[in-house]
């Protein structure tokens, strides 16, 4: 019993089911509810109450019919990961014989959290930041150590570019320079800085040097970097990008790239960095690749589940994975080969059992 709760135009919809606004219908294979939300108490203005209420019934139906109720926690449902994540839920239940499932919305850090407090068994992140949340560093105050590694998903590469008439040649030029490299809560953004913290400073020594940095995001970056108030746009995204290319036939850019021995140490410093390159093939200003640094989107999963679970859990991932690519393309950059590439924290044995049978381990 698959469910995957929107709110739509003031209504709730319920995948495969019908939520209006006075009735709520559940039904599963042994028991059927017509629940009436105003005798509840919940006011019909205030959806969120709705939902909360909807949710928290659906999550009892599921549990009294299922061996294992599985909660994935993933991201906003504008994004990639949320409908990703319920298609890859709904696949888990369908394949997985006693499994229920559902998904909600979460972020990259708070993901880690909360399979870590036992409030999901599965959910996204990085593979960085789950580094992070396992050892306390970082945004993390505590160490999350019930957090297991599921599966590397797809890389985004670390992405800078200048104006093609600007002086700037690498990243010691940069120090006064105005920047933009991301909203301030976005983990790309963090990324960037940790990058150029390798050379000796940071967004603060940056306006401290007379330069600017513009917390903003990439559709703003691009205006900025045409009407020549940004000198440098920087990225951790998928290959190629788009904004990179619209700046590409207007006003023209040039690729900066990092030097071997630099990403070596980086890597070595920062577990769940990987190494990465933007293909010469990517963009048309580019004759060569250029040599970078990248993070990988990663799954998650709590480690007090059955390693005979995560196993099916495991093949089930995998053997479906042209219908995940039908619901995003991105998800063609999803390869078994690279399954645990960028896993820093340990990989939960049912998993392991799996990609040592096909050969990945």
């Amino acid at each position: 019993m698959y469910f995957n709760l929107k709110i739509t135009n003031n209504k709730i919809k319920l995948k495969k089911y019908n939520i209006h606004l006075t009735f709520l219908v559940i039904s599963s294979d042994n028991w059927p509810y017509i629940i009436q939300l105003n005798y509840l108490g919940v006011l019909m203005k205030n959806i969120s109450s709705a939902l909360l209420v909807a949710s928290s019934l659906i999550v009892t139906a599921s549990i009294a019919n299922a061996d294992q109720f599985l909660r994935m926690v993933s991201g906003p449902s504008g994004g990639s990961w949320y409908p990703l994540g319920a298609k890859v839920m709904q696949t888990m239940e369908s394949k997985i014989k006693g499994v229920s499932t559902s998904n909600t919305s979460g972020g990259g850090i708070s993901n880690v959290m909360s399979v870590d407090g036992g409030d999901a068994e599965i959910g996204w992140t990085y593979a960085h930041t789950v580094a992070n949340g396992y050892s306390g560093k970082g945004k993390f105050k505590k160490a999350h150590k019930n957090v297991r590694y599921f599966a590397t998903l797809y890389p985004a590469a670390f992405q800078v570019a200048v104006r093609a008439d600007s002086k700037i040649k690498s990243f010691e030029d940069m120090k006064s320079a105005n920047i933009s490299p991301g909203k301030p809560k976005w983990t790309g953004t963090a990324f960037c800085e940790s990058i150029i913290k390798d050379y000796g400073y940071d967004f603060s020594t940056i306006k401290k040097n007379g330069g600017v940095v513009h917390m903003v995001s990439y559709k703003e970056s691009v205006a900025l970097m045409k009407d020549g108030q940004a000198d440098v746009f920087m990225a951790a995204t998928s290959v190629p990008q788009a904004s990179f290319i619209e700046l590409e036939n207007s006003p023209g850019i040039r690729f900066i790239g990092l030097p071997k021995d630099r990403i070596d140490r980086i890597v070595k410093n920062n577990p769940g960095y990987i190494y990465g390159k933007i293909p010469a093939s990517a963009y048309k200003s580019l004759d060569k690749d250029i040599p970078t640094l990248g993070i990988v989107t990663s799954m998650i999963v709590h480690k007090d589940l059955s390693d005979d679970l995560v196993y099916k859990m495991t093949k089930v991932f995998w053997d479906n994975h042209a219908e995940f690519v039908k619901v995003k393309g991105v998800w063609k950059k999803v390869l078994m080969k690279d399954a645990v590439n960028g896993a820093a924290v340990p990989i939960h044995p049912g998993a392991a059992k799996y990609y040592k049978e096909q050969g990945v381990m």
